[in-house]
């Protein structure tokens, strides 16, 4: 039986899901995959900056303090997928603003401000990720963040950013 073609968002999202295999990340593996005019222009996955020593080789500091999933990003050793992309993006000098990022696990505050500011219109997840400030700031700024379903339909704007805009 012939395997049915993907829509765009699922076809995009595998991506993501392929890069997030890269990750060394020992607490949580994610990916991202940044997309314009139905190109991919960034991935990014989470693990530590280039040259440095993977959280399998040295440990989780996160994990050591025990700290909880979503608390004090700054206590890890690594970047975020979205981060990664976005970076990526920066070096290759190619513009992502009014792109889509596609993103296994919902983006955090930190990540939600720099696809903010990146110019990024659109986020679309597999996974949520309970973060009200990022659920905040991204409806205050437009950001439309849609949920990928398993069967491949979308949930559109699940924090109705377009309705608080006024669309």
């Amino acid at each position: 039986m012939e395997k049915a073609r993907p829509n765009w968002d699922q076809y995009f999202m595998e991506f993501a899901e392929l890069a997030r295999t890269r990750t060394t990340c020992i607490r949580r593996g994610v990916g991202a995959a940044i997309v314009k005019d139905n190109r991919v222009i960034a991935t990014g996955y989470n693990g530590v900056p280039k040259g440095l020593r993977h959280c399998s080789e040295v440990g989780c500091l996160r994990q050591q303090l025990n700290v909880p999933s979503g608390k004090m990003h700054e206590l890890c050793r690594g970047l975020h997928a979205e981060q990664n992309a976005i970076i990526q993006a920066a070096c290759m000098g190619s513009s992502i603003e009014g792109g889509t990022i596609y993103v296994t696990t919902q983006p955090c505050i930190i990540c939600t401000k720099m696809i903010i500011n990146a110019g990024i219109k659109r986020v679309v997840i597999k996974e949520p990720y309970p973060d009200e400030l990022a659920m905040s700031m991204a409806t205050e700024a437009g950001l439309v963040i849609d949920v990928l379903n398993e069967d491949g339909s979308i949930q559109h704007d699940i924090y109705g950013a377009e309705k608080a805009a006024g669309k």
